[in-house]
């Protein structure tokens, strides 16, 4: 397994097949779909197979990263960034519900920007949401990211999407909202 980053807390890594069950897990709560205009996997096995086919990381040399906590080696749930069609890149995170409110997603995030900007070389990043997705959005504003605009993400209409340039970045603390 290839270890991207750490922080105090977590371990980000590469996913892999061994993370199927986790990951088809994560995607059937939907309460964790709920803004994300996502179908839940329909089995482990189509789960592995996606995982088994997920070339962002030789394509690119990122993509989204299993959130690992580093005291109990549990999967929490995936963080990272991903080039799109558009040709921008931008930040999403996904972590089981048991896992929110304890600041693993602004965590795994932060090091998820930084990674991005200080070692990919990034100049750019951004984080789109469902306008109703509150708690997303007031992470990304909490990492820094500015408001853009409005506009369609992954079918979802009238998302919010913010940015943040690496002028910008600085690896600055967190802002409180």
């Amino acid at each position: 397994m290839t270890i991207i980053t750490t922080t105090p807390r977590l371990i980000l890594r590469e996913l892999t097949v061994q993370d199927a069950e986790d990951f088809f897990e994560l995607n059937t709560n939907p309460n964790v779909l709920r803004y994300t205009g996502d179908s839940p996997f329909a089995s482990i096995r189509q789960a592995a197979t996606f995982l088994a086919n997920y070339t962002h990381y030789s394509i690119h040399g990122f993509g989204r990263w299993a959130v690992i906590d580093t005291q109990t080696n549990t999967f929490l749930g995936w963080c990272g960034l991903k080039l799109h069609e558009e040709g921008f890149v931008d930040l999403g995170f996904r972590l089981f519900e048991k896992e929110w409110g304890h600041g693993y997603a602004t965590e795994a995030a932060q090091a998820s920007l930084k990674y991005g900007f200080e070692h990919v070389g990034l100049d750019e990043i951004i984080g789109r949401a469902s306008k109703q997705n509150k708690a997303f959005i007031n992470i990304l504003r909490k990492l820094g990211m500015t408001f853009w605009k409005h506009d369609t993400c992954d079918g979802v209409a009238n998302a919010a999407y913010y940015k943040l340039i690496r002028e910008s970045y600085n690896s600055k603390p967190l802002r409180s909202i």
